[in-house]
């Protein structure tokens, strides 16, 4: 579960309360608004700093007499009274709450909420030692059985009077918000036991500024927008935003640290060769650096997450990997440290990427992942690659701090989600790779609106997206959800991005799907964070699906899906067959297939002759009009159809490393077959027939070839595979019943239940400038 870094007793889930905020609260709470003394309502000459000493002091002494009389109750109760009286009672008094007293059920929209205290509008819902907050309780009838997280957040989705509100247990306490618009579940909790027991006073500290009274209470009539924690959030929104800028621009220089440093390096000259002679291409050097930046990414985020190592993983394991392996260790170095030529910390990364691909490493609790983001075709030339520190240690520099009034401040990797990442996304689209391998020179140049409008990749709100999931998703949900079996129709559902770019949508989509799954599963409206969580990664395995012409893209989309739905100790879901690389408005379907190729396909285009165009609509209309009927393409695999093999990938497990495998291995089998890629092949070459050049010595595709491909695909010339193999890497075909065959047949029946999809931006004309702008800048 994500904590929020430097605080090891808060856990901020969601980015309710924004990691950052707090940095600024425990180091300088005075450059954060609404923090002077008499703003929390402290009496003249009392200094903020020792109204918190002074509770301090005060409650662990409640603490330590309630933790002497919890151990003397009987184990079979809930101990509600106690903690009450004893200590909860007393901490709220402490926050400035006064004697809270309990109060009749809450009535919000009809439905009754048996919620213990509240302070105005804000519900604060205090329960015993020994109930958990996540799970219903046993042997409670109604609505007081439901589990006490999901009993607030329900009561706040659903309140037009009430945003906020504090769920408490004793030994934990979160607060919540309203987040009915939200997509993901979002709190921020507080380990009172572990802050009391361990005596994390900073933690207490950042807990009293953020849960006492005054930051609940309306500042002009208006709790909803005026209170000091809502402002707080506005202005940390604001804050991120030009963090985000920061972000970007870190990145951009983490990339050219790792590109120029591989080459520069004296002992990778077959790395400088291999690029000389185009063995290795600038755009695949290029796309090998982004892919270490993934993996950085990656561990960064699942190691300051927890997510990392495996459950079972030792004491000592995990404090080996936390003390000379893992990238938090490394960031740290990055702050104190330059670096110099010699690279070991470079050969220190290559055991963890390996044991995370296949092999794991029981001695620093790391488990095996698997995927391609780890193999090692993924990195091939630069995991054989030397690298100096100096570069590696400013690689990573750039990645985890942003500079700020000439500090460095780390990034909140806990909270860094698809919409960061998304941004970062579009702002690389922009950047294209240069390099000089004879002189070791590699760098990144700008051309702004380029790939990002060729591509049609853009970066979307949440806002936006929280909206058209309102009006796509949520229909077709609630509709399932009425199903007889609700969990099994949920988990059937079929979601498809056709440009999901980092994944943002999915990904939105995914947390609107596990949550209703949750919900199903638990009884709850609002099901508890850990119910949702265990939820995603079936949700990411089996339901969501997305297509984008840009291959980097997709691997991105992959790495944010993966990070929201990673569970330890269980390697990332197979999601290579649910996330296609190709362009979804350029293929052919089955029933125009069975048509063959129509006289539309010969258009004159941009440099073809319009002659040879006449000529060949002529031979190909009169090719159609010898024809015998229609005809089909029969898929077979094996004796099996396509679909029957694909539905078998799809049944496939992924709990284990060896089921992933197998699933991953039927795939590949399913891509390899002569049968599939004859398909492929045909469906290409119908396609191909629209773009090809036409002009005079060009090779004619016209229906007689169509035909032959079809009935004798192994009779067909090397030059015409050669050709359309090219125009199908050029224009990127993609036919949706082959792309997707686990969800159309070979017929092309079926469908996915919701498509997803970003809408047009700026304008629709294309601007040449912009297209040449990054190769060649003259025009």
């Amino acid at each position: 579960m994500p904590s929020a870094g430097q605080f090891p007793t808060i856990i901020t889930q969601g980015g309710l309360v924004p990691a950052e905020l707090l940095g600024r609260l425990a180091q300088s709470p005075d450059e954060v608004s609404g923090t002077s003394a008499d703003q929390y309502h402290l009496p003249p000459g009392l200094r903020l700093r020792d109204a918190i000493n002074r509770s301090w002091t005060d409650l662990q002494g409640a603490w330590a007499t309630f933790g002497t009389e919890l151990t003397q109750l009987p184990q079979d109760g809930r101990a509600t009274s106690i903690t009450r009286e004893r200590w909860l009672l007393p901490l709220m008094a402490e926050l400035g709450y006064g004697r809270l007293t309990r109060e009749p059920e809450r009535m919000v929209a009809g439905k009754s909420y048996p919620i213990s205290h509240g302070w105005g509008p804000v519900p604060i819902h205090l329960l015993g030692a020994d109930v958990d907050l996540d799970h219903r309780t046993k042997g409670v009838a109604g609505a007081a059985a439901a589990a006490p997280h999901s009993m607030v957040q329900e009561c706040l989705n659903r309140s037009a009077d009430s945003l906020w509100g504090i769920v408490s247990n004793g030994r934990r306490l979160r607060v919540l918000r309203d987040n009915s618009s939200l997509t993901r579940a979002a709190y921020l909790e507080f380990d009172l036991e572990a802050m009391f027991e361990g005596m994390v006073f900073t933690d207490f500290a950042l807990l009293w500024l953020v849960c006492h009274q005054s930051r609940f209470e309306p500042l002009e009539g208006d709790l909803a927008s005026t209170c000091w924690l809502e402002r707080w959030l506005v202005e940390a929104q604001a804050q991120g935003v030009r963090a985000l800028d920061t972000l970007r621009s870190g990145f951009k220089e983490a990339i050219t640290a790792l590109g120029s440093g591989f080459l520069a390096h004296p002992a990778n000259a077959e790395l400088r060769e291999r690029l000389r002679t185009g063995s290795l291409s600038t755009q695949d050097y290029y796309r090998q650096v982004l892919r270490v930046i993934y993996r950085f990414v990656f561990l960064l985020v699942a190691e300051d997450r927890d997510l990392l190592l495996a459950p079972d993983a030792s004491g000592e394991a995990r404090a080996h990997y936390h003390g000379y392996y893992s990238m938090g260790a490394l960031r740290d170095f990055a702050r104190r440290h330059r670096g110099g030529r010699h690279g070991d910390l470079w050969e220190a990364r290559k055991p963890v990427f390996a044991a995370l691909d296949h092999a794991g490493l029981a001695a620093l609790g790391l488990p095996a992942l698997g995927s391609f983001l780890w193999s090692a075709d993924a990195c091939r030339d630069l995991d054989r690659a030397q690298l100096a520190n100096r570069d590696l240690l400013g690689a990573i520099r750039n990645l985890g701090y942003v500079e700020r009034n000439h500090q460095l401040h780390r990034v909140d990797f806990v909270n860094l989600g698809p919409e960061e990442l998304g941004s970062i996304y579009e702002s690389l689209l922009e950047l294209h790779p240069r390099l000089e391998a004879d002189a070791g020179r590699f760098s990144l140049i700008e051309a702004a609106g380029s790939e990002r409008k060729t591509s049609g990749s853009y970066y979307t709100p949440t806002s936006l997206i929280t909206k058209l999931l309102e009006t796509a998703l949520d229909p077709v949900l609630d509709e399932t959800a009425r199903a007889a079996d609700a969990e099994k129709a949920i988990l059937g559902l079929k979601v498809v991005d056709p440009a999901c770019g980092s994944g943002h949508f999915l990904i939105a989509a995914g947390h609107r799907l596990s949550t209703r799954l949750a919900s199903v599963r638990t009884g709850e409206l609002s099901p508890p964070p850990s119910a949702v969580r265990h939820a995603l990664r079936e949700v990411v395995g089996r339901c969501l699906y997305g297509i984008d012409v840009n291959p980097m893209a997709l691997e991105l989309a992959k790495v944010n899906l993966w990070l929201e739905a990673v569970e330890p100790g269980r390697p990332l879901s197979f999601v290579d067959h649910h996330l296609v690389c190709g362009n979804a408005l350029l293929g052919a379907t089955p029933s125009l297939l069975a048509e063959g190729i129509p006289d539309e396909a010969f258009a004159a285009l941009t440099g073809d002759d319009k002659d040879v165009v006449r000529s060949l609509k002529r031979q190909n209309h009169d090719e159609r009009a010898g024809r015998q009927g229609l005809f089909g393409v029969e898929l077979r695999v094996r004796g099996s159809s396509i679909t029957a093999e694909a539905a078998e990938v799809s049944a496939f497990g992924d709990e284990t490393l060896a089921d992933r495998d197998a699933k991953e291995a039927l795939w590949n089998q399913l891509l390899a077959s002569d049968s599939y890629r004859n398909a492929v092949f045909a469906a290409d070459l119908w396609a191909s027939a629209f773009v090809a050049p036409k002009h005079k010595g060009s090779l004619a595709i016209t229906q007689a070839l169509f035909e032959a491909a079809n009935s004798n695909p192994e009779r067909i010339d090397v030059r015409v595979r050669d050709v359309v193999g090219k125009l199908g890497e050029q224009y990127r075909f993609l036919h949706w019943h082959l792309a997707f065959p686990d969800v159309y047949d070979e017929g092309g029946n079926g469908g996915f239940d919701v498509v997803l999809g970003n809408p047009p931006w700026e304008q629709i004309q294309y601007d040449p400038r912009e297209a040449f702008a990054a190769s060649y800048p003259a025009i």
